[in-house]
C-alpha cells in the first residue's frame, strides 16, 4: 500500500476511534470544555501514529498523481492537525510556530501545489468527502458529527444547484420565456435547504455539537502562520447566489474582503466559478433596467415575480442560519463558558461578539433588510415588488 493510501486508512480507522474515545472522556467531565489531564496516553498515540504517516509522505516528496490524491493528502494532514489542536497539543495562542514541523511542511507543500490554504477545508468533509462502504470521513464516529456533516453537505449541494440554475439565466437573459424552469429549480432547491436546516435544528444535540464537534474546527498554525478554521460557507455557490441575485456586490469593500478571505479555502474550480460570477451583472440590476420600458409585459411580470420568490427563500435560509443555528449551537452554549475558555472559540478566529456582528451584517444583506449604511438592496426590491403588484 502506498503512503497516501496508508495515511487515509489510518484517518478513517484508528484516528476516528481515538478521537471518539477522547470525546467521551471529555463529555463525562464536570467541565466538558476542559480537556487537560485526561486521556493523555490516547493523545500521545494519536500524535505519534500520525507523525509516522506524515514523515513518510514528506520524505516521499510526491503525494500522488493529480489533484485528487494531493487534495486527499491535504485533507488528511489537515484533519490530523485539527485533531491535535482540538486536544490542546497545539494552540496558536501560546506558540509562535507550529510544534509539528513535518505536518506543517507537508501541508504547505501540498496546499501551494494545488492552490489552496494549507489546512483541511469544508470540501474535505462535505462535497469531496468520499464514502467507503457507506462511511464518510469524519473526526469521530459520534452520531451528532455525522448528522452535522450530512446536513451541511446536503445544504451545500442544494445551494450549488440553485446557483447553477440562476447562472443559466445569465446566458438565457432575464427576459427569456424559458427562464421559468431555472427560477423554479432555484426555488425548489432553496426550499429543500430550509427543510434541511430545520432538521438540523431539531435533531442536533446542542451539547454534543458544542463540546465534541465544533472544537475540531478551531484555527491552528501551519508553520508560523495561523489559519482560520473551515467554514460551512467555503464554497462558491452561496456567493454566486449573493452576486447573481444582486443582494451583495463585489464592489462593496466589506463583501469584497469576505471573498478575498475565503478564496483559498475553496476548491480551485470553485475559485474560478466565483471569479467568473463577478464579471456578470446581477439579475436584479437587469430587471430594474428593463422595468421602465417593459414593466407591464407578461414576461416581466412572470420573471420578476419568480425572481422575488427566489430572493425570499434565499433570505429565509440566511435568517435560519443566523437566528436559529448560530444562536442555538454557538451563541447560547458559549454563555456557560468561563472567560478564559472563550479564547479560540470561533472557527474563523475573531472573538464571538465580532463574529456575530459580521454574521448579522451578512444576514441583513441577504434578507435585504431596511438597514442603513450596509448597501442593502431593500429599496430596490421594494420598487420591484411594487412594479409586480400593479400588473
Amino acid at each position: 500500500m502506498d503512503n497516501a493510501s496508508a495515511f487515509d486508512q489510518w484517518i478513517r480507522g484508528s484516528f476516528v476511534q481515538m478521537n471518539t474515545e477522547l470525546e467521551n472522556l471529555y463529555f463525562a467531565r464536570a467541565d466538558r470544555a476542559d480537556c487537560d489531564g485526561v486521556g493523555d496516553s490516547i493523545k500521545a498515540a494519536l500524535r505519534d501514529e500520525g507523525q509516522v504517516f506524515v514523515t513518510a509522505l514528506l520524505a516521499e516528496g510526491n503525494t500522488g498523481d493529480g489533484f485528487d490524491s494531493a487534495f486527499n493528502v491535504l485533507g488528511n494532514v489537515g484533519l490530523y492537525l485539527g485533531a491535535l489542536r482540538r486536544h490542546e497539543l497545539t494552540n496558536p495562542a501560546r506558540e509562535e510556530r507550529s510544534p509539528f514541523p513535518a505536518a506543517s511542511a507537508l501541508a504547505l507543500h501540498v496546499g501551494a501545489s494545488i492552490g489552496m490554504a494549507p489546512r483541511f477545508a469544508t470540501s474535505h468533509l462535505a462535497t469531496h468527502n468520499r464514502a467507503v462502504a457507506g462511511v464518510r470521513k469524519s473526526f469521530t464516529s459520534l452520531p451528532d458529527e455525522f448528522l452535522f456533516i450530512d446536513e451541511n453537505t446536503r445544504g451545500i449541494l442544494l445551494l450549488q444547484r440553485a446557483a447553477d440554475a440562476l447562472k443559466s439565466i445569465v446566458y438565457l437573459g432575464v427576459s427569456s420565456p424559458v427562464a421559468d424552469v431555472m427560477f423554479e429549480t432555484a426555488q425548489h432547491s432553496l426550499q429543500l435547504v430550509i427543510r434541511h436546516n430545520e432538521r438540523l435544528y431539531d435533531r442536533l444535540d446542542t451539547d454534543r455539537f458544542f463540546y465534541c464537534v465544533r472544537p475540531y474546527y478551531k484555527p491552528y498554525r501551519v508553520g508560523r502562520q495561523e489559519y482560520r478554521g473551515a467554514n460551512a460557507g467555503d464554497f462558491s455557490g452561496i456567493n454566486e447566489l449573493d452576486l447573481l441575485l444582486g443582494l451583495c456586490r463585489a464592489s462593496d469593500a466589506y463583501y469584497a474582503q469576505l471573498l478575498v478571505d475565503k478564496m483559498l479555502f475553496m476548491l480551485p474550480e470553485d475559485q474560478a466559478r466565483l471569479r467568473d460570477c463577478m464579471t456578470h451583472r446581477s439579475l436584479l440590476d437587469e430587471l430594474l433596467d428593463l422595468s421602465s420600458a417593459h414593466a407591464r409585459t407578461d414576461w416581466f411580470q412572470k420573471n420578476a415575480r419568480a425572481y422575488l420568490e427566489v430572493c425570499q427563500s434565499f433570505g429565509q435560509t440566511a435568517a435560519q442560519h443566523h437566528d436559529q443555528l448560530v444562536k442555538r449551537f454557538i451563541e447560547a452554549p458559549s454563555e456557560r463558558l468561563a472567560a478564559h475558555q472563550m479564547q479560540g472559540l470561533t472557527a474563523s478566529g475573531p472573538p464571538l461578539p465580532v463574529l456575530l456582528r459580521s454574521l448579522e451584517l451578512l444576514r441583513d444583506l441577504r434578507t435585504a433588510s431596511p438597514r442603513e449604511g450596509i448597501g442593502s438592496r431593500h429599496a430596490d426590491l421594494a420598487r420591484l415588488r411594487r412594479l409586480v403588484s400593479v400588473s
